[in-house]
């Protein structure tokens, strides 16, 4: 039988890790996220992804932050294959001499073969761009059902999708999963399977708005 400690120490173990999901990363600037919930009598799984603009990384990223009893490979939290990259023409995107920055002639966002075209001027900044993809292009930058299972066994039923949550205290950057109202809610949801247990009382902080640091190392 699952129950809701063990989903939530899970969580807590790879929050120690710096492994669960944080909008508030400092490797990248944040741009938009969605959470999927899978279970069925003994299997569970949660899948969260953030969309992020990594500079390091020269791209737009989906992370999924896979976790459950029954991953097909890897640990919990991210291995390699969970970084997937969005954007196909960053080399026509960015500054020559400032490549956080956009070049000028309009170019379009390329993201996974469609060419986008975005309001935007010479010299703004390139996260200000790429959350101008949000909400129209979101679709294209979550993740499609083979890359979100990838993880998963194929058979596994998803309960709960969430386009936005409360993610935690801003200023408890140091918060636990387990002591979130939210996962606390979601671990009863991946036990039980009644959907209903996901009765938030916060208002949801999952937008870029709310995480000013994020991207700030």
């Amino acid at each position: 039988m699952i129950t809701s400690d063990e989903v939530l120490a899970q969580f807590d173990r790879a929050a120690k890790r710096f492994d669960f999901p944080d909008p508030e990363n400092g490797y990248y600037y944040a741009i938009d996220s969605r959470l999927h919930a899978f279970r069925d009598a003994t299997r569970w799984a949660l899948v969260v992804e953030l969309v992020g603009y990594s500079p390091r990384a020269g791209n737009v990223l989906d992370v999924l932050h896979c976790f459950g009893n029954c991953l097909t490979e890897g640990e919990p939290g991210y291995g390699e294959g969970d970084f997937l990259a969005r954007v196909d023409n960053m080399y026509q995107l960015e500054h020559h001499a400032e490549p956080e920055r956009l070049r000028g002639g309009r170019p379009p966002v390329v993201v996974r073969g469609q060419a986008l075209d975005v309001d935007a001027v010479e010299g703004e900044r390139l996260e200000d761009v790429f959350r101008r993809l949000v909400p129209e292009h979101r679709d294209l930058l979550l993740a499609d059902e083979v890359e979100l299972r990838h993880r998963l066994p194929a058979d596994l039923p998803r309960v709960l999708v969430l386009e936005q949550w409360w993610h935690r205290d801003p200023d408890r950057f140091d918060q636990l999963p387990s002591e979130t109202e939210t996962f606390q809610q979601l671990a009863q949801v991946l036990t039980t399977g009644d959907v209903a247990a996901y009765q938030p009382t916060h208002a949801p902080n999952t937008h870029w708005s709310y995480w000013p640091e994020s991207g700030s190392l």
